[in-house]
């Protein structure tokens, strides 16, 4: 298999799983992937995800770059050429369709948090994979390479790597990633907050698994959409997020049995008990009398004071 999905408890984990290649993603890999996107966003007892590479030096090297079986060179590049024109029908930019079709399969980006466990070379498609689809990145230290990998050949690349590594690090890390094409470590990586943590080999995934389980602790249905908001959100203007952050903030507090849960256990000082509950439709409030509506203004008053 090109991917190993396994679930323990909340947590689902993704390993690509074709080292003798260095799990690069050829098409049976790039559909199980996002096969597994899928039951992630799916399976709503799945509350994150860890996302690795199998073995010790590959997370993720890349597409694979041979021509396909009974295809030959000149029939791939008329592909290529008409694709610009005439992309295929449930594609996006040539890519079929993923979880949500804004990135197509392979690179999702899924309304859960995605621990990246980069386990060696994440290089071309591998590097995109990591920008696009995971938001807590640990590196290991002892085989942790990183390379956009595609200028070099001639290329800016099919994927969303330079899009989206621009609004990452620094303009000057992104450019001497982009412009040089030369590989660098985890360490380096670390300095240019490409990722969260570097860690030593033996202990990468227990790592990530100390994060997801804390991550799983949390109110399932607010991280979820904390994590939409997020990517939806942070480049229109200030105000106009402002404004879903807190419509998004009535919804939790009103319909999901975790807003309650969550203010219970603190007044009670107990740890939390978070099952992502959502309320059915209740009754409507009863009708103020004009001294019951002035009181609420009242407090209303107070509490904007």
């Amino acid at each position: 298999m090109g991917v190993l999905y396994e679930k323990r408890g909340h947590v689902a984990y993704v390993t690509i799983n074709n080292p003798d290649k260095a799990n690069i993603l050829d098409r049976t890999t790039s559909d199980e992937l996002a096969e597994a996107w899928k039951n992630i966003w799916d399976d709503l007892d799945v509350r994150v995800a860890i996302l690795t590479g199998a073995g010790e030096r590959h997370f993720c090297a890349g597409h694979n770059l041979e021509l396909p079986e009974g295809i030959t060179v000149e029939e791939r590049e008329r592909l290529r050429t008409e694709n610009i024109f005439w992309p295929s029908s449930g594609t996006v930019n040539g890519s079929k369709f993923g979880t949500d079709g804004s990135l197509g399969d392979h690179y999702a980006q899924i309304w859960k948090p995605v621990i990246g466990a980069i386990n060696g070379w994440a290089a071309g498609a591998g590097f995109y994979l990591m920008l696009t689809s995971t938001d807590i990145r640990i590196a290991c230290e002892d085989h942790a390479r990183f390379k956009f990998a595609l200028l070099s050949q001639g290329w800016v690349g099919h994927g969303p790597g330079a899009t989206y590594l621009t609004r990452q690090v620094a303009y000057a890390d992104a450019m001497k990633i982009l412009l040089t094409d030369e590989p660098f470590d985890a360490k380096e990586a670390l300095r240019m907050n490409l990722i969260n943590e570097v860690v030593a080999h033996d202990s990468l995934m227990e790592r990530a698994e100390e994060l997801a389980a804390q991550i799983a602790s949390m109110p399932p249905v607010a991280v979820r959409m904390m994590k939409e908001f997020i990517i939806r959100f942070r480049d229109v203007p200030v105000g106009e997020a402002w404004r879903v952050q807190t419509l998004m903030n009535s919804l939790l507090t009103q319909i999901t049995t975790d807003g309650t849960e969550g203010r219970n256990a603190f007044n009670e000082k107990r740890p939390p008990n978070f099952t992502g509950g959502i309320r059915d439709k209740g009754e409507v409030f009863p009708e103020l009398d004009e001294a019951e509506r002035e009181r609420l203004k009242a407090v209303r008053r107070d509490l904007l004071g």
